[in-house]
């Protein structure tokens, strides 16, 4: 039986505590007056030609006035100070969403990742289920945060991450228009409250049928967990795709992608499995979990490294076919990356990509402790930024940075996660031990 140590329940705490200072600083800070945002401009015009160069003009604007089309400069120089001043002010909504928005697409990768063990009847994982369970017990509360900061940008807030739920945009935009029908702020909360409903039910009784099991005498709830995941799993591949459009996508309400779906589990699947790893070696450094072997180890790195190649796979036929066809409307999305994100755009890319393959690929570092913790530190980094990069250009454009926002968002909803997932995790016994498949798993070898 695990114990939630205090020092580790107060290091959660602290982290949540001090990512909520940072937050807070966040919004403190990201409101700029009109003449603060035209002097930051003027200064980066003057010294790099940087983001707003027509802005540069903004001090002479008085002077000029009687030129001809004057007013026109003077109209365009205070709609692009607006801009860049909404953008700002979009920053930390931003950072806050990708933070919660990482930390949640763990848990329910996770939880896909369980329920195909259940559905396979794999035979090499049920001594990592109840490391599976207490990660998904994140899936409730971290599927309502981010639901509920997407409904606030919208609603408390100045429209800060979704253009579409401002009705001054969508009255003078025709394509946003046609699609109203599944993006107005109704639907949006209707479909993600479903969502997260199907996802936490399959967790509850899930949970339920594997506690059960422990001092069952048959194996009917076995029987039932296999049913119960052959059915969620065809709930998760269509709420999965949605919840991606909606909640990712839809930020850039004029671009689209079929494979997004299937981009995104690909991301959150292997960031799930790799903090399986992380926990478990964890749990298994404290002296616990010692049915635990380096076969068991080794096949989660082999996890880890097959979905960062399926993750490239999707990521290259995505980007691949958009620049390829060169089609105005879709090539602007890499376009903007590659332009004002070029470190974290292709930073996440050698992060998940070239590392895993040249760290992973050799059977014998899988068995190694320390080498699995690096790489799936490193796979997490890289995949933080990947959400990074689906969210911020169209929330913040070129104003971006990974500074105080960022990462008290990550230590908020990191202490977070913590404290959720190793308090669920000292409620039942770490092995489940009446499970069919169990002795084949604890003797798992090869």
């Amino acid at each position: 039986m695990y114990t939630f140590s205090n020092k580790l329940k107060t290091f959660s705490i602290a982290l949540i505590i001090i990512g909520l200072l940072g937050v807070g600083y966040g919004f403190m800070t990201s409101h700029k007056s009109f003449e603060e945002v035209e002097t930051i401009l003027a200064e980066e015009a003057s010294h790099h030609g940087g983001h707003g160069e027509e802005a540069a003009h903004g001090e002479h604007a008085a002077e000029t006035a009687h030129q001809d089309g004057a007013h026109e400069v003077v109209d365009a120089h205070k709609e692009h100070v607006e801009h860049v001043q909404h953008q700002m002010a979009n920053r930390p909504w931003a950072a806050l969403y990708v933070g919660a928005f990482f930390f949640f697409m763990i848990a329910l990768g996770v939880l896909a990742f369980y329920a195909i063990q259940w559905a396979s009847q794999a035979g090499w994982s049920p001594v990592l289920f109840r490391v599976m369970e207490a990660i998904t017990a994140y899936v409730l509360p971290g599927g309502l945060i981010v639901l509920a900061i997407a409904l606030a940008s919208g609603t408390i807030g100045h429209y800060n991450l979704f253009i579409w739920m401002n009705p001054d945009v969508v009255a003078h935009d025709k394509l946003i228009q046609g699609k109203a029908g599944w993006l107005n702020i109704g639907m949006f909360a209707l479909r993600g409250l479903i969502f997260i409903a199907g996802w936490a039910l399959y967790r509850h009784f899930s949970r339920k049928f594997s506690l059960a099991q422990d001092n069952a005498e048959d194996d009917k709830n076995f029987k039932k967990s296999f049913r119960w995941a052959a059915a969620f799993l065809v709930f998760y591949i269509y709420s999965e795709s949605m919840m991606s459009w909606d909640w990712i996508m839809s930020v850039d309400p004029h671009w689209f992608s079929t494979l997004f779906g299937w981009y995104v589990f690909a991301s959150m699947f292997v960031s799930g499995i790799t903090v399986i790893a992380l926990i478990t070696m964890y749990l298994k450094s404290k002296g616990l979990m010692e049915f635990v072997n380096d076969s068991h180890l080794h096949d989660l790195a082999k996890f880890m490294f097959a979905i960062s190649i399926f993750w490239t796979y999707l990521w290259f036929s995505q980007f691949m076919l958009i620049w390829y066809s060169n089609i105005p409307e879709e090539v602007t999305y890499f376009i903007t990356r590659i332009n004002d994100y070029k470190l974290p755009f292709f930073g996440m890319l050698a992060l998940n990509f070239i590392f895993p393959l040249l760290i992973l690929m050799n059977s014998d570092y899988k068995r190694i402790p320390w080498f699995i913790v690096m790489a799936g530190v490193v796979i997490l980094f890289g995949h933080y930024l990947d959400v990074f990069n689906m969210i911020m250009p169209a929330t913040v454009g070129d104003r971006w940075f990974i500074g105080v926002p960022e990462i008290g968002a990550i230590l908020l909803f990191a202490g977070l996660f913590m404290l959720v997932t190793f308090t669920a995790l000292s409620k039942a016994p770490l092995l489940a031990k009446r499970n069919p498949f169990i002795k084949e798993s604890e003797n798992f070898h090869y």
